[in-house]
């Protein structure tokens, strides 16, 4: 019999996050792939643990856990990333083969599955492989931007206009001039800092959205940019890591 594998969006890190397609799906689940990313991680495997605790209730399950490996900041970004994602295909595969035939596995992914996240593209990968024989489906969680947006009682974009996804990477680089409204994920070097001497932007920043650490930080760039900076720099300090991400919303042209 094939083993069956779920991507299983959990959200942005609030057990109450998950949707019912999802507590379905992770009641179907023998066992939960916990991928380890060291010590200063451990609050993302507590509550993934937390998260089963208080949904998976209608049979019993185990957890099976592996080291994550982590990227080489050495060559090109995108080179890297290759790199670590063929490193976590071998551990993935790896978690598949603890399955017995039959049994079904659950990736429990922060926020949701598509957006950022390669676990989709791995467990694509093994099962074009056909070294092992699996069936395999994406159940869509919350997402960080979901999250985001909600606690500061906004929406991602203004009627009519459109809403750009990006990196900080690419912030960088120059933001879009037909875009005034930008979400920033994976800004490890503070992108926004660039804007900060504009009066044009207003920003809604938030790290650890939904869990007990969570930081909200909202108003004009120029006035809270050196807030979010200092503010960033001791969440980081303090827990090993950080998980943020903000809308930058490009003032409207005055008439």
């Amino acid at each position: 019999m094939a083993k069956t594998i779920k991507i299983i969006g959990i959200g942005a890190g609030d057990p109450d996050h998950l949707t019912l397609q999802a507590v379905k799906a992770l009641n179907q689940v023998d066992a939960v792939f916990l991928m380890d990313k060291g010590p200063a991680k451990d609050k993302l495997i507590a509550l993934r643990r937390e998260i089963c605790r208080r949904h998976l209730t209608e049979r019993p399950y185990r957890f099976v856990e592996a080291a994550s490996p982590e990227r080489d900041r050495d060559g090109d970004y995108a080179g890297q990333v290759q790199d670590l994602n063929a490193r976590k295909q071998d551990v993935f595969e790896r978690l598949i083969g603890e399955l017995a035939d039959g049994e079904c596995g659950g990736f429990l992914v922060w926020g949701d599955p598509s957006l950022y996240d390669s676990t989709i593209r791995i467990v694509g990968a093994i099962a074009d492989s056909g070294r092992h024989d699996i069936t395999w489906e994406v159940i869509p969680g919350i997402s960080s931007i979901q999250a985001l947006v909600a606690k500061h009682r906004t929406t991602l974009n203004r009627i009519g206009s459109p809403v750009e996804i990006t990196t900080g990477r690419r912030l960088a680089a120059g933001l879009s001039a037909d875009v005034d409204s930008v979400v920033v994920m994976l800004d490890a070097e503070n992108a926004y800092e660039a804007l900060a001497e504009s009066d044009a932007f207003e920003i809604f920043w938030g790290a650890y959205v939904g869990t007990p650490d969570e930081i909200l930080i909202s108003g004009r760039l120029k006035d809270v940019a050196g807030e979010i900076v200092r503010r960033r720099a001791e969440a980081r300090e303090a827990n090993g890591w950080i998980m943020d991400s903000y809308l930058l919303r490009r003032d409207e042209p005055k008439s």
